[in-house]
C-alpha cells in the first residue's frame, strides 16, 4: 500500500444522533479492518511492557454529510471510475436489524435505492477519493 497516494475518508450523516454516529463509525472502520488489513500496523509496546494492539497506520478523517449527500456518493461509486475503491457502507436497514442473518434475509428484498445510509468509508487512490469528497467540512 502506497500511503502517498492512498486516502481513506468516512462521511457520516451530521443529523443522526451521536451514538448512532459513533456505532456507524465503528462498524464501518472494523468491516474496513477487514478489508484491507495491511493498513493495520504492528502490536506495539510501552516502557512497562504492558502490549497495545495495533491501529491503522494513517489518519481517517471523519466528514459530515447529509442522507442525501452520502446517497449521492453511493451511486457514484456503483460507476466503474471507482470500482477499484474499497467502500463500507452502513444503513438504516443493517443498523436495525438484531442479526446477520437477519441482514442477509432483509438485504435480498430491498433495492439499493430503497437503503437510507448513516454513513459511508472509501479508500484508495487519493485522487478518487478527493474527487469525491474533497469539498466536505469535518464532522466535528
Amino acid at each position: 500500500m502506497d500511503l502517498q497516494n492512498e486516502k481513506c475518508v468516512m462521511v457520516i450523516d451530521e443529523n443522526l444522533p451521536l451514538g448512532i454516529i459513533a456505532n456507524t463509525a465503528a462498524i464501518m472502520g472494523i468491516t474496513l479492518g477487514k478489508q484491507m488489513p495491511e493498513a493495520v500496523g504492528a502490536d506495539v509496546y510501552d516502557r512497562t511492557g504492558n502490549g497495545h494492539l495495533g491501529i491503522i497506520e494513517f489518519p481517517v478523517p471523519v466528514l459530515k454529510g447529509s442522507a442525501e449527500v452520502i446517497k449521492s456518493v453511493r451511486e457514484k461509486l456503483y460507476e466503474p471510475e471507482f470500482s477499484d475503491l474499497t467502500v463500507a457502507d452502513f444503513s438504516d436497514l443493517a443498523q436495525g436489524c438484531k442479526t446477520y442473518d437477519e441482514f442477509i434475509e432483509k438485504m435480498k428484498d430491498v433495492s439499493e435505492t430503497e437503503l437510507n445510509y448513516f454513513g459511508i468509508a472509501i479508500c484508495g487512490a487519493k485522487k478518487k477519493v478527493n474527487k469525491l469528497t474533497g469539498s466536505m467540512a469535518l464532522l466535528r
